[in-house]
């Protein structure tokens, strides 16, 4: 497969030897990494250039606003943010994989999407729907194969909201359990690596850029700036090695391959 830069081509080659590997039914690949760090865009890239093979985000099962409130209400306020492990409806992830997995040349299988600006998931006849069999289910995420990450005082602002650790807590009790468990269940992870936490903040305003298609302003800048702190102790734990993948594909601050 040709023309579809460094971090696809190397995506497609585990692909391909999962595929030797698993002959007689699709493969699970999960592509990992920071918020920015290119994970959706190559799915999409790969996806775009074989349509046998199926993909959907972790974005795409988030639990929405009421949900998080319900669990933020039994557990600590920090889980009203979306992202964190505890997060996402891992069982409806998993139930759209196996569905994946035993589609014939005749099925249709619908994949979930979630409305970020409505926050919530989108309605079921509005979900795209995945047609015959699979080659490839490719999933992204930016802490898929994460490890619990050992206890320590707080890490940022954010954290400095729940001193005791329950969050965090709850968090690395999640990835022990349901994450480990869906984790265990794919083929091979890739981790996309980045250089360092700042590049990541940069990655991540740079996307907010993109999305609203223009500049940010300073109460924009600031919202990201602690909207990330969200995700900080997770990620700087994998590039760390704080994770489960069997592919590390490391990238400089352009989001080229160095290794």
């Amino acid at each position: 497969m040709t023309g579809i830069g460094a971090i696809p081509t190397i995506i497609y080659e585990v692909i391909q030897q999962q595929r030797a590997l698993h002959a007689e039914r699709p493969v699970l690949i999960g592509v990992s990494g920071a918020q920015g760090s290119g994970k959706t865009t190559a799915c999409q890239q790969l996806v775009h250039a074989n349509p046998r093979y199926a993909n959907f985000s972790i974005d795409d099962v988030y639990l929405d606003a009421q949900q998080r409130a319900e669990l933020a209400a039994r557990t600590h306020p920090l889980f009203v943010t979306r992202g964190p492990p505890g997060t996402h409806d891992i069982t409806l992830a998993r139930e759209t994989i196996a569905a994946l997995m035993t589609a014939t040349a005749d099925s249709e299988t619908p994949i979930p999407r979630f409305d970020k600006i409505a926050d919530k998931m989108k309605p079921r006849d509005a979900w795209p729907v995945f047609k015959g069999r699979a080659e490839a289910i490719l999933i992204d995420a930016w802490c898929l194969g994460a490890l619990p990450v050992a206890p320590s005082p707080p890490l940022n602002a954010v954290e400095e909201e729940d001193p005791n650790g329950q969050w965090r807590e709850i968090q690395n009790e999640y990835l022990r359990t349901s994450y480990a468990e869906w984790f265990a269940e794919f083929d091979a992870i890739v981790y996309l690596q980045a250089p360092s936490w700042d590049i990541v903040r940069r990655w991540r305003g740079q996307q907010e850029v993109t999305l609203r298609g223009r500049p940010l302003t300073a109460d924009e800048e600031a919202w990201i700036d602690r909207f990330i702190q969200h995700y900080e102790r997770i990620t700087r734990s994998m590039m760390g090695r704080g994770h489960c993948a069997s592919v590390v594909v490391r990238l400089d601050e352009g989001r080229r391959v160095t290794g």
